[in-house]
């Protein structure tokens, strides 16, 4: 078997020094809807971390994110005793591209969408001992709440990192915006980077282009993408801008959102620039077990941040660990943790 083969046969967890995959862990291919090749990743807990494993985070990744981009919460959920079960949502990371220029950040439907999401979860429910904990961030928070809203009843609970539930536009109201992106999907330009901008992920740099007031964590990450270029996505096409109205125009139903029957925390930055945080405010109060916390001067990409800040998505989730799967030390009962807050 030559180099080739053996990466198509075996799905790889990229790394490099300083980010290298946590120990127990594989990479794996699944198929999602229509048969695309998907990539996942699922890990165990060490038998140091915990005598018991106490159940499984399902973590889905925002836009451009691949898997590599989250080992360091995927240890921080192993160390606390969780299995975890990821995955390259397609057209990003390792799964397969939609388009031939891999660098477009391209989409079509969200049932595509979701339907991957529930292939995933029916390929690795044997393996993923329950309770399950849904954790996601922007466009993966998103399609995570949307999975809920249809009646995906297998999770005990979820936390959501800054949901793209509302995208900024800038200085262009919506209205006009959803006006460009109809006018260049109905001409043929569905597959076409908007404005024309490709958004070359490597010119970018932590002062102009940064999601995270970090620079050690952002530079880490910036090495894993040289390292493996493959990864790479640039900027989004009208499709998937398209996509990603209509799925927040979805999950922001009050019907749907009454649906709801898991807990679900919103953990949202303060300070963010790519999604609105009063409409994510708004949402979790529609949600009959709702909580909205917002982290003061963290941005978008708040599992990415400065440790204290970070450190309050990792309380909330720690709170919700101890409400579907109370430790024997648990001191406190996380189910009266039910008013909005603002930490920081």
């Amino acid at each position: 078997m030559n180099r080739a083969q053996a990466f198509a046969a075996n799905a790889p967890l990229m790394g490099v020094p300083g980010a290298a995959p946590p120990p127990g862990g594989k990479g794996d291919w699944f198929r999602g809807a229509g048969g695309m090749r998907l990539r996942a990743g699922l890990w165990k807990p060490s038998h140091l971390a915990a005598d018991k494993v106490r159940g499984t985070v399902v973590l889905s990744p925002g836009r451009t994110e691949p898997i590599e981009k989250y080992y360091e919460v995927i240890g921080n959920f192993l160390a606390r005793g969780w299995c975890v079960l990821t995955h390259d949502w397609r057209g990003q990371g390792l799964s397969a591209r939609l388009l031939p220029d891999r660098l477009k950040g391209h989409a079509r439907a969200v049932e595509e969408f979701l339907d991957d999401y529930n292939r995933l979860l029916n390929a690795y429910e044997d393996q993923c001992p329950k309770p399950w904990i849904m954790v996601g961030h922007s466009m993966g928070a998103c399609l995570n709440l949307l999975s809920l809203e249809s009646g995906e009843d297998r999770f005990a609970g979820a936390v959501l990192s800054s949901p793209m539930l509302r995208i900024k536009t800038g200085k262009r109201s919506m209205w006009s915006v959803k006006l460009v992106v109809r006018w260049n999907i109905r001409h043929g330009q569905a597959g076409d980077y908007i404005l024309g901008d490709p958004d070359d992920p490597f010119d970018h740099n932590f002062a102009e282009d940064a999601l995270t007031s970090d620079e050690t964590r952002y530079e880490m990450w910036r090495q894993q993408l040289y390292a493996c270029p493959h990864l790479a996505i640039g900027g989004p096409t009208y499709g998937w801008l398209a996509f990603a109205l209509d799925a927040g125009e979805r999950a922001l139903k009050p019907k749907a959102l009454k649906a709801v029957k898991a807990p679900v925390v919103i953990v949202q930055a303060s300070a963010d620039d790519v999604v609105w945080k009063q409409t994510n405010q708004w949402a979790a109060k529609r949600i009959p077990r709702g909580r909205y916390v917002e982290v003061a001067g963290a941005k978008h990409e708040v599992i990415m941040e400065a440790d204290d800040l970070r450190a309050v998505f990792l309380n909330e989730f720690d709170a919700m660990a101890d409400l579907v799967a109370p430790a024997a030390d648990a001191l406190t009962d996380p189910s009266a943790r039910t008013t909005d807050v603002t930490v920081g």
